[in-house]
């Protein structure tokens, strides 16, 4: 928090001449003690006057800061004012070692004359100033093209009482509520009361009366928001709304992947909490891939996390008994899933992605999303005859099948406009040659990601980012013994077991990929919810919706 600046001068500075802000304020508790308070573009710098130089400056920076406000004194016979500056800086965490998000404020009363009202005029023009400049020093990543939310904003955040250890509104009345109040934050709570509740929500709501979604739960609660969005009529304007994460469930992947790819030391629970609120404070907006899933139940879905078959979906849903325990019931769920270890069979297939191609990222020189006038895709019936659905196709086959559209267009009125998948054949069409197709039939897992966390202490997939256009595609095979998966996991706390040698493990980059489950039971969750079991195609869009980040 402290850095070396120059001294302002103050026969040039006072009333901002010359860039920097600067004035001479009393303690807001002892009218004995005063500041000289200096407001440059990218820091506030406090020094105490009559005390030995070097010893009691410091300096905050605006990057730190949410937000300013002004208000007069509550006793009615006191003239002055007070301008409070909130600040959530890295500090040594105090038990432990690292450093987290913590907050600060710093009061400063103003009583420059024997007028009230020119007083509060004084400190409503230091508090706006300090908000404003805040407003641009908010932490950015290199190479991320970031938008804002338009400021003062209005938030809908919609909450699910029930998620985690049932201590979502907690959460949020004793760490967010406060932070959104400093940030001049407006916004309405909604109180989900069964599931899709919230889809249905935003299905319906009228979202030119809101700046940003904000949701506080687990990632499902953010899948019903997504999908809800785009069932919309206006789907290509509605999935342009801001979405923001706060933890408030029990894995919080998408909330841990947002804190990582914002290069904070790692955090986790009420910390992590905090850094989400701070980045939803601060109001940058960076883009954000979605992946659309075509189901055997001609069902189509979209996700921003994960698809799982095997090890990982079963652990998910059958931890669900131990919820009431929170983020501790992935663990319990994994140990009993070890000792009875699965093997399911099943065929894969995927298309790679090109590390050469810059089309192929989520970047501003990526291509628009095609789009189709139409209804979602008619599956084709298997014949009896029919072999694998991922044999490839002839070239012949190839051009005739990827020439199609995706989905079946309809000449009524009513049609909707539609996300084309171009790169998927028909889910009962073979893929084409340029998919390759995975030899081995037995798997432990399939997990498909497309953020970087599975969960607030799993780090599965290190490279990914939030908009890199890329699907990472994880797979272990049958043969594998329990110590060894085992191992896999614990070395995932630090996205280490990529470096394991495992030969088990298989990790590929993809744009798209077909999973076909032979075992006739299993589970498959898409964004720890379960699905349909049966035959699935995916593939990415890259940077459709918005997400707001650091």
């Amino acid at each position: 928090m402290e850095k070396d600046v120059s001294e302002p001068d103050p026969s040039c500075l006072q009333n901002g001449t010359g860039g920097v802000l600067y004035g001479e304020f009393m303690d807001s508790q002892n009218d004995s003690v005063r500041y000289s308070v200096s407001l440059s573009e990218s820091a506030l710098t406090i020094q105490s006057i009559f005390s030995s130089a070097g010893r009691t400056k410091v300096v905050f920076n605006l990057s730190d800061c949410v937000g300013c406000r002004a208000n007069r004194a509550p006793d009615s016979e006191d003239v002055g004012a007070y301008f409070t500056a909130y600040f959530y800086p890295f500090k040594r965490r105090w038990m432990s070692a690292g450093e987290a998000r913590q907050r600060l404020e710093q009061c400063f009363r103003v009583a420059l004359v024997q007028d009230p009202i020119a007083n509060l005029q004084e400190a409503e023009r230091w508090a706006r100033a300090i908000r404003d400049a805040s407003a641009l020093q908010a932490p950015r990543r290199p190479g991320v093209v970031y938008t804002e939310v338009r400021r003062p904003c209005r938030v809908m955040i919609l909450v699910n009482p029930n998620s985690g250890r049932g201590q979502a509104l907690q959460l949020f009345s004793g760490h967010v509520q406060g932070m959104l109040t400093e940030a001049s934050v407006p916004y309405e709570l909604v109180i989900t009361e069964k599931k899709n509740h919230a889809r249905e929500l935003v299905m319906k709501a009228d979202l030119t009366q809101w700046d940003a979604l904000v949701i506080m739960s687990g990632d499902g609660l953010l899948f019903e928001v997504i999908n809800g969005l785009m069932d919309r009529e206006d789907w290509q304007q509605a999935i342009q709304t801001p979405l923001g994460i706060l933890p408030g469930g029990s894995g919080n992947a998408l909330a841990a992947s947002v804190h990582h790819y914002s290069q904070a030391p790692p955090a986790w629970n009420e910390e992590l909490l905090l850094s989400c609120g701070f980045m939803l404070c601060k109001g940058l907006v960076g883009p954000l891939d979605l992946v659309s899933i075509h189901l055997s139940s001609r069902q189509r879905l979209f996700s921003f996390l994960s698809i799982a078959w095997g090890f990982v979906a079963d652990v998910d849903m059958e931890s669900e008994k131990y919820r009431h325990v929170g983020a501790i019931r992935f663990l319990m769920g994994t140990l009993v899933r070890l000792a009875t270890l699965r093997v399911y069979q099943g065929r894969l297939a995927y298309l790679p992605f090109d590390e050469t191609s810059k089309n192929q990222k989520g970047n501003s020189t990526s291509p628009p999303p095609s789009l189709c006038s139409s209804l979602p895709c008619r599956l084709i019936p298997k014949s009896p005859n029919q072999n694998s659905l991922l044999r490839c196709s002839s070239t012949n086959t190839n051009r005739n099948t990827m020439s199609k559209t995706s989905v079946e267009t309809q000449n009524d009125s009513n049609t909707k406009v539609l996300l084309l998948d171009s790169l998927l054949p028909s889910l009962y069409q073979p893929v084409p040659e340029s998919w390759a197709v995975v030899k081995e039939e037995d798997f432990v897992l399939v997990l498909a990601m497309t953020q970087s966390h599975l969960a607030e202490d799993l780090w599965t997939a290190p490279a990914a980012v939030s908009d890199d256009g890329v699907i990472h595609l994880f797979y272990v095979t049958g043969g594998i013994s329990r110590p060894a998966l085992l191992r896999l996991f614990l070395a995932m706390e630090k996205g280490a077991h990529l470096d394991c040698g495992c030969p088990y493990l298989m990790y590929e980059k993809v744009r798209a990929f077909r999973l076909e489950p032979l075992t006739p039971q299993g589970v498959i969750a898409v964004d720890g919810e379960p699905v349909a079991y049966g035959p699935l195609q995916a593939q990415v869009h890259p940077g459709i919706a918005r997400l707001v980040c650091g």
